[in-house]
C-alpha cells in the first residue's frame, strides 16, 4: 500500500460543484449517505511510541516518565478505527487538549 501525503492547503474550496442538472444525483447521493453518519468511529491522536520490555514496564511508578519516538513541536498521527489519516498539531481550546489537522494522509486501497 503506497501513500500520498498533501496539505490541506491543497485543496481547492473553488472545486467544480454540481451543476443544476445533477441536483437530482446529488439528493440521490446524499439520501445514501445519510445512512452512514450515525455510524461511531474511534478517533485516536497518538502523540508517540515507545518500545519497552515488561520488566522495565513493572518498575514504572508515579511520576516516571516514560520517552516517546517524537520530538518536541513534531506533528501527531491522527488515527480512525487504526487507520493513519492524518498528522496534526496539539491545541487547547477552553481548558481541554484538541488537535488540530495539518496534513491528510490520502493512502491507495489495494
Amino acid at each position: 500500500m503506497s501513500s500520498e501525503n498533501f496539505d490541506l492547503d491543497d485543496l481547492d474550496p473553488d472545486a467544480k460543484q454540481p451543476s443544476r442538472d445533477d441536483s437530482a444525483t446529488t439528493t440521490i447521493a446524499t439520501k445514501d449517505l445519510e445512512a452512514i453518519y450515525d455510524i461511531p468511529v474511534q478517533i485516536s491522536a497518538v502523540l508517540g511510541k515507545s518500545t519497552m520490555q515488561v520488566n522495565q514496564l513493572l518498575k514504572l511508578g508515579r511520576g516516571a516518565v516514560v520517552e516517546l519516538d517524537r520530538k518536541v513541536g513534531e506533528a501527531i498521527d491522527i488515527y480512525v478505527n487504526n487507520r493513519l489519516v492524518a498528522r496534526g498539531e496539539v491545541v487547547v481550546v477552553e481548558d481541554r487538549l484538541g488537535v488540530t489537522m495539518t496534513e491528510i494522509i490520502k493512502s491507495d486501497r489495494s
